[in-house]
């Protein structure tokens, strides 16, 4: 499957895979995380269950807070 993770080509096995799989596949450890698919939220309860299907838009961002 080809989709497009923070505007970069990837490539992952199988037809589709779950925000949550993709996260934990890319290694994506920052507990402050923001997902989309197609320019759509997908909230932290809803990753388990939110496919990402071949030619996706995936955005996944860290959220750093300091003063």
């Amino acid at each position: 499957m080809q989709i497009i993770l923070n505007n970069r080509p990837a490539h992952f096995e199988g037809e589709k895979i779950t925000v949550n799989e993709l996260i934990k596949r890319k290694n994506f450890t920052f507990k402050l995380l923001v997902t989309k698919i197609n320019g759509k939220l997908v909230r932290v309860d809803e990753r388990d269950n939110a496919w990402i299907s071949e030619g996706d838009k995936v955005e996944v961002m860290h959220l750093i807070s300091g003063g």
